[in-house]
C-alpha cells in the first residue's frame, strides 16, 4: 500500500464495490494492482475498467505496469522509450484520434488492435512524436 491517498481524487463518502475489492485484493503484486490484472478483473466481473480503478484507488491500492508502458515500473516510473513509426499509417492514426492534443489510452488500445502492434508501439511512436497519453482506462491519469 502507498501512504498516498489515492481515494481523494474521488467524491466524498464514494463506495466501494465488496466484489471488486475481493478480486483486487486477489490479484495483488507485492502490494500493487497491475494494469493487466485490473482489466482481467473488469472482464470476469463484467464491469468497466474505471470501476475497478477507483475501488483500487478507494482501497488505497496503487496500480502498476501500465500495459502502455507509461507508469507503475519502479524506480524508473515509466519503460515506453521513443520509436520510430515502423508501420505506414500509425502516426496518422494517432493523430486522427487526439482528443485536445492526447490520445486517451482507450484509443493507444484501439490503434495496436487496428495495425496488429504491441500497445508499447503505440505509446512508444507517441513518446517520439510528444504526444501524451491521457485519459487512462483506469483513471490512473
Amino acid at each position: 500500500m502507498s501512504s498516498k491517498s489515492f481515494s481523494e481524487k474521488h467524491e466524498p463518502g464514494a463506495v466501494l464495490s465488496p466484489l471488486i475489492r475481493h478480486q483486487i485484493e486477489n490479484h495483488l503484486q507485492n502490494g500493487e494492482l497491475w494494469c493487466a490484472s485490473a482489466f482481467k478483473i473488469a472482464k470476469a466481473l463484467d464491469v468497466s475498467a474505471d470501476q475497478v480503478g477507483k475501488t483500487a484507488d478507494l482501497m488505497n491500492v496503487r496500480l502498476a505496469r501500465c500495459q502502455l508502458g507509461i507508469f507503475g515500473f519502479g524506480p524508473r516510473k515509466k519503460i515506453v522509450q521513443p520509436v520510430d513509426s515502423p508501420i505506414e499509417g500509425l502516426e496518422d492514426a494517432i493523430r486522427a484520434a487526439l482528443i485536445e492534443q492526447r490520445l486517451p489510452c482507450r484509443a493507444a488500445w484501439d490503434i495496436a488492435r487496428k495495425f496488429k502492434v504491441a500497445k508499447m508501439t503505440v505509446s512508444g511512436v507517441c513518446e517520439t512524436i510528444g504526444i501524451k497519453i491521457r485519459p487512462c482506462q483506469l483513471g490512473a491519469f
